[in-house]
């Protein structure tokens, strides 16, 4: 039987054979979150050869902009949320009355002139 020469117990810093494949998963995730929710600034080669900690760091940022993003979204709709349709698949007429009030005071062009 040989032995290891490594003191460690573990070789290859922890990496065993048990968790590579969660390991694979989670940097491919990481590489996808990135270049999908970075909206085109990245392309998987990049990311993939990118050092950890700047994609770590770069996951973070963006991770960081859309969680904001989803609070200011949160707090404008003031916790409101209304279904323009019921769940018997109609359109909720009350709902949606309130919901056009916001569209008749625009200032959008409706092709129709008042001459």
């Amino acid at each position: 039987m040989r032995r290891s020469l490594s003191q460690l117990i573990l070789a290859f810093f922890g990496l065993t054979i048990d968790i590579i494949p969660q390991t694979r998963k989670n940097l491919f995730k990481q590489i996808h979150e990135i270049v999908f929710h970075g909206k085109g600034g990245y392309d998987w080669d990049t990311i993939y050869n990118m050092p950890i900690w700047l994609r770590k760091f770069t996951f973070h940022e963006i991770n960081s902009y859309y969680q904001e993003e989803a609070k200011s979204y949160e707090k404008s709709s003031n916790g409101k949320k209304t279904n323009l349709i019921d769940p018997s698949g109609k359109v909720n007429t009350q709902a949606f009355a309130e919901a056009s009030k916001l569209y008749k005071k625009s200032s959008y062009n409706t092709g129709t002139s008042k001459k």
